[in-house]
């Protein structure tokens, strides 16, 4: 039978995704792109924010609709939206015939085979959310094959204010470092030359398993694995950041000088109404530690405009913040309410208009500061991942370690070599724009 998947949201729920293809192809079934021929179809899901719950629900109704005008029989709903929503899902949707929570993903299998065997509608299997899933399986993975996510970790502990994901995620529990390690080589294998390392927080790995943070020791480990190019980090907590992952990513060459660190904001007041464990000294005190050690860093950061009670004083403060440290990489999204969150019942809600004016005030700042930085990149030779080609032109589209895929800018290179997604190249910038560069090939042989 042919299964569709759609998967939504973040590379976390992604990786989810590529288990359960794992699981599905095992057990016989096969794939395919296109909704009339589709006769199972699974929605992944995510509900983080307001927009990301309104696509889940479109998608799940927009697929409903092939029960009628397709071949599908079956349709699975899986995912942030499935654990938090149960009960609504299977109400309002009764074209759903199955649903599993974000603990229950390896169940995916038995679910389907329950549905059609026994013929059984409004089908579901939601285990303790702060159980780890523990799949056999190999990953299908979906990304073209030359990058892959490793997802070092479930859940968290952090407990934000704005934020839903300890309800549907659970407490932090690390997956054990020889299962990420024999993950780790088994995409390898298949021609993953970039590991991005990927969590709700991926910098207190370990200390549920072995009482101590342990990231330094893993990415030591995954930088000996053979045919593994890159290593990039993200969801990096300021706060959580030691000196020993500095040191390893200063000595590990595999290891991007790339950090993504989400911040949320740089108002004391408001770090303090979002749970945050940093204060603004302490995030310019990390900041210029990692740059220091690390000229070359790349840092990734997002913000949160108009939090509850933000005031314009606090939007200039991260205004100023944010011109002051000159982010490499930055992403800004207005605050979303989510119900069932402290932040949801705080006083002093920003109106919708307010928190988009100060988004956008925000990205042309960093749009600005960008454009600059990008400028001067200008002749510099940097060694770019080929992730394909533009049709019909001798121009390839690339990455260099500044850039995680699907977030961040592209290098556009042009050059006469016959090149294939994930290899690599020495590449010098002659051009640029705000957050996209141009290049050329400047030797002759790929990696």
């Amino acid at each position: 039978m042919n299964i569709l998947f759609v998967s939504l949201g973040c590379d976390k729920n992604l990786v989810d995704t590529e288990k359960m293809l794992g699981i599905l192809g095992k057990e016989g079934f096969t794939f395919t792109d296109i909704e009339e021929e589709a006769d199972i179809i699974v929605v992944n899901t995510c509900c983080f924010i307001g927009d990301a719950k309104e696509e889940s629900i479109n998608t799940i109704l927009e697929m409903a609709q092939y029960k009628e005008c397709g071949r599908c029989k079956i349709l699975i709903v899986t995912g942030c939206l499935a654990q938090r929503y149960q009960q609504e899902v299977l109400k309002e949707i009764p074209e759903v015939d199955g649903i599993l929570g974000t603990s229950s993903y390896h169940e995916i299998a038995v679910l389907i085979k329950k549905v059609l065997e026994e013929k059984k509608t409004h089908v579901s299997c939601f285990h303790d959310i702060n159980e780890l899933p523990r799949v056999s399986a190999g990953r299908m993975v979906t990304t073209g094959g030359h990058y892959a996510f490793l997802k070092i970790a479930e859940g968290c502990d952090k407990h934000c204010t704005y934020c839903i994901i300890p309800s549907l995620r659970g407490k932090y529990r690390s997956v054990p470092m020889e299962e990420l390690l024999k993950e780790a080589e088994e995409l390898a294998q298949k021609g993953a030359r970039e590991l991005i390392l990927v969590a709700q927080e991926t910098t207190l790995y370990g200390v549920d398993l072995y009482g101590e943070k342990r990231l330094g020791t893993l990415l030591r480990e995954l930088a000996k694995i053979s045919g593994i190019w890159w290593i990039r980090l993200q969801y990096c907590y300021p706060e959580e950041i030691t000196d020993e992952l500095i040191q390893v990513m200063k000595e590990e060459e595999k290891i991007c000088h790339y950090l993504d660190m989400p911040i949320q904001h740089a108002s004391d007041t408001i770090l303090k109404r979002m749970g945050r464990k940093t204060n603004q000294k302490e995030l310019r005190d990390m900041i210029a530690k990692i740059r220091e050690a690390i000229p070359d860093i790349a840092i990734r950061t997002t913000l949160i405009s108009g939090f509850p009670g933000e005031t314009e004083t606090d939007h200039q403060i991260l205004m100023k913040f944010v011109d002051e440290m000159e982010f490499e990489r930055l992403g800004v999204f207005p605050y979303s309410l989510e119900e069932d969150t402290p932040a949801a019942l705080l006083p002093d809600q920003v109106p919708q208009e307010v928190k988009e004016e100060r988004r956008d005030q925000l990205m042309e700042l960093q749009q600005e500061i960008a454009f600059a930085r990008s400028k001067d990149m200008v002749g510099q030779v940097l060694e770019v991942m080929i992730e394909g080609r533009v049709n019909d032109e001798a121009v390839y589209v690339g990455r260099t370690y500044m850039d995680s895929p699907n977030v961040d800018g592209l290098i556009f290179v042009h050059g006469e070599l016959e090149l294939m997604s994930g290899d690599f190249v020495q590449v010098r910038v002659t051009n640029a724009s705000e957050y996209d560069l141009i290049g050329e090939i400047c030797d002759e042989s790929a990696k």
